[in-house]
C-alpha cells in the first residue's frame, strides 16, 4: 500500500472508532439511551443532538465522496444508511430516537452543525430524505427559532439553519438571520484572519470551531441571495486561508498545540477551518502546502488518538484534550459535545489520488524550524 493510502486509512480508522458508535446507536433510535452523560449531567437532555449534529458535521463529506472501492466502499454504504436512519429516527414524535430540537438555548448550536452537515452532503444526507421525514426536520429545524441568538457566533449558528432550509425547499426561510450574521461578521473582523466572537477578541480556537467554516459555507450556500455575497465570499476565503496559515504554524514538532481558550476538549476539532481549506481545495500558493497540512494534521491525530483515556470502556469519547482530563471541559460541555472533534476528518471527502492524500510527505512548518531547515518568513494580511 502506497504511503499515501497508509496515511488515509489511519484518518479512516481514526473516524470509524469515533464516529461509529453515534451513527449506529442514532440509526437503531438507540442514543438517548446509551449515550453515557457521567458529567455535567443537566445537559443531558441536549446530548443526543449534540454528539449526532456534531458527528454529522465531520463525516458528511465522506458520505458524500463517490467512486470509493472495497472495503472503505462498504463502509460509506452502511454509514450513509445508518445517517438517513438516524435523521429520520430524529425527527420521528413516535420514535424513542426523537431528539430534542425545541429545547431552548443549546439545541439551536447543535441543529446549525447538523444543517452544517446538511449542505456538506446535499445528495447523501438531505437528497436521501423521504417526503415524510424531510418535512419532519424542516419543522424540527424551524423550532429553533425560538431561541433569540445572542450577538456573537451564535448569530452563524442561526444563518446556517436558515441556508438548511433552503437547501431542503422551504420557501419561507429567514434571509434576514443569515444576512445579519454575515454583516455583523464583517463588523466583527479584527484583521490578521482573526474575527472577534462579537465584538470582543477571545484567544480561544472558535474561528476555527465556527466561524470561518460557517460564515465561508453559508456564503457558498446563498451566492444569489445579496448582490455583494460572491465578493465578500472572496474576501472571506482570503481571511480564512490566512488563518489556516496560523493554524498550521500552531503544530508542534511532536503533534501537539497550544491549550488556550474555551472549548479545548473538542480537541483536534480546533483544525476544523485547515481540515476545511483542505477539502476545497485552498491550500498552498503563499500558505502551507497540502502536503504541510496532511502531515502536520497525521503528527496532532496520532498524538491525541495515543492517550490513554479517551474513550471510556464501551468506546464513547471522554472530556480531556490528552486522555481523560474533566477538569477543561466547561459547564455546558457534556459527552455529546465532545464529538465536534469529527470535524477534523473532512478531508476524508477527498479521494485518495487527491493532491492532500498522494503527495509525498512534507514536515509542516514548526517541524522544519525546530530541525534547523529554512522556512519562508510569516507576515499578517491587510
Amino acid at each position: 500500500m502506497a504511503q499515501s493510502n497508509e496515511t488515509r486509512l489511519l484518518w479512516l480508522e481514526a473516524m470509524w472508532k469515533i464516529a461509529g458508535p453515534v451513527l449506529e446507536s442514532a440509526a437503531r433510535g438507540a442514543l438517548k439511551q446509551e449515550l453515557p452523560v457521567p458529567f455535567h449531567q443537566d445537559r443531558a437532555p441536549y446530548a443526543p443532538l449534540e454528539a449526532f449534529g456534531r458527528t454529522l458535521c465531520g463525516v458528511a463529506p465522506w458520505l458524500e465522496l463517490e467512486g470509493l472501492t472495497g472495503e472503505e466502499a462498504a463502509r460509506q454504504q452502511q454509514w450513509r444508511a445508518w445517517a438517513v436512519e438516524g435523521l429520520e429516527r430524529a425527527v420521528d414524535p413516535a420514535s424513542p430516537g426523537r431528539m430534542a430540537f425545541d429545547l431552548p438555548g443549546q439545541t439551536l448550536v447543535d441543529a446549525a452543525f447538523l444543517s452544517h452537515a446538511l449542505l456538506r452532503a446535499p445528495r447523501q444526507l438531505a437528497g436521501k430524505l423521504v417526503p415524510k421525514a424531510k418535512e419532519r426536520l424542516i419543522s424540527a429545524l424551524k423550532a429553533t427559532r425560538a431561541t433569540n441568538p445572542c450577538r456573537t457566533n451564535w448569530l452563524l449558528f442561526s444563518a446556517m439553519v436558515e441556508s438548511a432550509l433552503r437547501l431542503l425547499g422551504c420557501t419561507d426561510f429567514d434571509r434576514m438571520r443569515i444576512d445579519y450574521a454575515v454583516r455583523m461578521f464583517q463588523l466583527w473582523y479584527k484583521g490578521d484572519g482573526v474575527y472577534g466572537d462579537g465584538e470582543p477578541f477571545h484567544a480561544d480556537y472558535y474561528n476555527s470551531f465556527v466561524i470561518h467554516p460557517m460564515l465561508l459555507d453559508i456564503l457558498a450556500a446563498n451566492p444569489d441571495l445579496e448582490q455583494d455575497y460572491p465578493a465578500l465570499y472572496g474576501l472571506s476565503l482570503d481571511r480564512a486561508a490566512r488563518y489556516g496559515a496560523i493554524l498550521e504554524r500552531l503544530i508542534g514538532p511532536d503533534g501537539s498545540y497550544p491549550v488556550v481558550g474555551r472549548s479545548i476538549t473538542y480537541r483536534f476539532g480546533a483544525f476544523q477551518l485547515l481540515s476545511q481549506l483542505a477539502l476545497q481545495h485552498r491550500l498552498g500558493g503563499e500558505g502551507p502546502s497540502p502536503a504541510q497540512v496532511r502531515c502536520g494534521l497525521t503528527a496532532v491525530l496520532r498524538r491525541v488518538m495515543a492517550a490513554p483515556g479517551l474513550f471510556d470502556a464501551s468506546g464513547w469519547l471522554q472530556p480531556g484534550v490528552y486522555g481523560l482530563q474533566p477538569n477543561l471541559a466547561e459547564g455546558y460541555i457534556n459527552t455529546g459535545s465532545l464529538y465536534l472533534c469529527c470535524a477534523f476528518f473532512l478531508p476524508l471527502g477527498l479521494p485518495d489520488s487527491d493532491p492532500f492524500w498522494a503527495m509525498p510527505d512534507e514536515p509542516w512548518t514548526a517541524k522544519r524550524v525546530w530541525e534547523g531547515c529554512i522556512v519562508p518568513i510569516d507576515h499578517s494580511i491587510d
